[in-house]
């Protein structure tokens, strides 16, 4: 109960990060607005909430003596898997507070960047929220107010993360993975539903592509060269007329 209850809350800080770093994309391009700094505060938060869940939840039982050595070696590799979530975050919170410093939206000190990217960010931020419909507080302060608290923050994540190797040792390089390197690459079950697997598919395509595509280029030459010919025939015709009735 207790690795399924630890899975679950990991995957749950996964997708918000990922939003995360999905929101932090859009921020100084024309993308960018009031509205994407409250969803990266929101979202923000939301992740520093389930990083403490999982951290006091990993931390307790890897304090544990009595659990079993397998349910200790997932446990320490989930912990893993957690640590290299936070380094994601804090790097993501970094680089919001830099970008957003050199794209302050009340006092514009230069020009969006067009980037390609168009569109609202909304129904990420409602993703990594968990809601139908994201509420906004209309905080015209929010992109100066809001880099003093994030910066406070970073701060907050870094001493979380030096308390973390501080409470439980466990080192990287001892975990083992449950599977072998490369594995989701061999696995038929893969193909239909990873990124791999789809990466795979579309490389697959073009080779039937360009072997019909070789074939369609044959024939039109075959017929070009027809048309050629018969257009110079039927002008020798009409020249040799034009030359009898003259």
């Amino acid at each position: 109960m207790g690795k399924e209850e630890c899975k679950t809350m990991l995957d749950a800080l996964n997708k918000v990060t990922a939003c995360y770093r999905h929101l932090v994309i859009a921020l100084g391009s024309t993308s960018d607005s009031q509205n994407l700094r409250e969803e990266l505060k929101r979202t923000r938060k939301k992740a520093q909430e389930l990083a403490v869940a999982n951290r006091t939840k990993l931390t307790s039982l890897l304090k544990d003596k009595s659990i079993s050595k397998e349910d200790r070696a997932e446990y320490e590799r989930l912990w893993v898997l957690f640590s290299s979530s936070m380094e994601l975050l804090e790097v993501d919170m970094k680089r919001s507070l830099e970008i957003g410093q050199d794209f302050p939206l009340k006092v514009p000190t230069r020009h969006l960047i067009q980037t390609g990217m168009t569109g609202s960010t909304t129904s990420v931020a409602a993703r990594a929220m968990s809601v139908q419909n994201m509420k906004y507080e209309a905080d015209s302060n929010i992109d100066t107010a809001d880099l003093r608290e994030l910066q406070t923050e970073i701060t907050q994540v870094s001493q979380m993360m030096e308390e973390m190797e501080m409470k439980v040792q466990v080192a990287p390089w001892a975990v083992e993975a449950k599977q072998e390197a490369g594995a989701e690459l061999k696995s038929n079950m893969s193909v239909g539903n990873s990124s791999v697997g789809v990466i795979s598919i579309c490389e697959e395509e073009p080779k039937d592509e360009e072997s019909g595509g070789s074939r369609d280029a044959g024939l039109a030459s075959v017929c070009a060269v027809f048309v050629f010919f018969v257009i110079v025939g039927v002008a020798g015709v009409l020249g040799y007329l034009v030359i009898n009735m003259s």
